[in-house]
C-alpha cells in the first residue's frame, strides 16, 4: 500500500529561486526522512541542483539537504562492515566522504537510480579506509579520530577550491589550531610501515627504484560496479512479483513482516521467497563468471 509523504517532514516550500522555477520544497528534518520519500525528493533536488549556480544559497540548500536525506544509504553500506572491530560512527563518517563525492558526480540526464550510483562509491571509500588504517605506530585515539576529521576536510575543499588546501585552511574549516592539523597530518603517517617513496635496490635494477612503481592503482569500487551491471539483466528477468520483493527488501529497505502485510502472506514465506530468489540470481551470477572464464 503506497503511503503519502509526511508533512512533518516536507513543509510548504518558502525557498525561492533565481531561476524563476518552483521553488524546492522545504525539508524540515533530512535525517528523518524514510527512503521511498528520499528518493523522489532526491531526483527534484539533483533536477535542480543541475540548474543552480554552485555558491548560490540555492544550490547549498540542495546540496547540503541531499546529503542528510541520503545518510541512510551510508549507514546501510557501512552495516556490511559492524564486524570489522572499528567503531561504526567512523566507518560511517569515512562512508560519508563517497556520499558527497557521488552527490557531487552524479547526472540527473543519465536515468540512473542514484543509489546505485552511489554505493560502489560508499562502499569504494569504506573498504579504501580499511585497507589504510593498519597502524604502522601507537597513536593516540584523540589523534586517529582527528585523522577522520581532517580527511572529509580535505575533501571538501579540494572539491571546492580545485587544489590541495593549506594547512591554514584546514584548520579554519576544521576549527582548529594550525598545530593540531599539522599533528593529525604527521599522525596518520603512522597508517604505514614503510614509505611508498622508499628506495629499492638489487643486482638486477638498472639504477635506483621505488616501491611505488611496483604498485598498481586499483579502484576497488569497480568490483562493485561490475557486480551490479552483471545482476541488472538477472533482476530484468525475475517475475514483477520477485523483483518487487526485492526492491522492497533491499532498495525501501522494508522488514519481511512488512513485505509480507503488502503481499498477503506470512514473514516465513517472505522469508523463502527471499532466499529462493537471491539463490536464482547467485546460481546467474556464477554461471555468467564461468562462461567469461571458458572464452579466456
Amino acid at each position: 500500500m503506497e503511503t503519502t509523504m509526511s508533512r512533518t517532514t516536507v513543509a510548504e516550500s518558502t525557498t525561492g529561486t533565481a531561476t524563476g522555477e518552483d521553488p524546492l520544497p522545504t525539508v524540515v528534518d533530512p535525517r528523518t526522512v524514510a527512503p521511498r520519500d528520499a528518493r523522489e525528493l532526491s531526483r527534484q533536488f539533483f533536477q535542480r541542483l543541475s540548474v543552480l549556480e554552485e555558491g548560490t544559497h540555492e544550490y547549498q540548500y540542495a546540496r547540503n539537504t541531499l546529503i542528510e536525506m541520503n545518510m541512510s544509504l551510508v549507514r546501510f553500506a557501512a552495516g556490511r562492515f559492524r564486524n570489522r572491530g572499528d567503531d561504526m560512527e567512523d566507518i560511517v563518517q569515512v562512508g560519508m566522504i563517497g556520499l558527497i563525492k557521488a552527490i557531487d558526480r552524479f547526472e540527473i540526464s543519465r536515468e540512473v537510480e542514484f543509489t546505485s550510483f552511489a554505493l560502489p562509491y560508499i562502499v569504494g571509500e569504506i573498504k579504501r579506509f580499511f585497507r589504510d588504517t593498519t597502524w604502522a605506530v601507537h597513536v593516540p585515539r584523540r589523534l586517529q579520530e582527528l585523522r577522520v576529521e581532517l580527511a572529509k576536510a580535505r575533501e571538501e575543499l579540494s572539491s571546492r577550491l580545485d587544489r590541495d588546501p593549506t594547512v591554514a585552511e584546514l584548520a579554519t574549516l576544521m576549527n582548529l589550531p594550525e598545530k593540531d592539523v599539522v599533528e593529525a597530518q604527521i599522525a596518520a603517517n603512522g597508517y604505514n610501515s614503510s614509505s611508498l617513496d622508499a628506495a629499492l635496490s638489487g643486482e638486477d635494477q638498472d639504477g635506483e627504484a621505488v616501491l611505488s612503481d611496483f604498485i598498481g592503482a586499483e579502484d576497488e569500487a569497480m568490483g562493485l560496479v561490475e557486480d551490479f551491471h552483471t545482476l541488472a539483466p538477472l533482476v530484468a528477468e525475475l517475475s514483477e512479483r520477485d523483483r518487487r520483493i526485492i526492491h522492497m527488501r533491499f532498495v525501501e529497505e522494508a522488514t519481511q513482516a512488512d513485505i509480507g502485510a503488502q503481499l498477503g502472506c506470512s514473514q516465513m514465506h517472505v522469508s523463502r521467497l527471499i532466499k529462493r530468489i537471491i539463490e536464482q540470481l547467485r546460481t546467474g551470477m556464477l554461471a555468467d563468471v564461468d562462461r567469461v572464464e571458458s572464452t579466456r
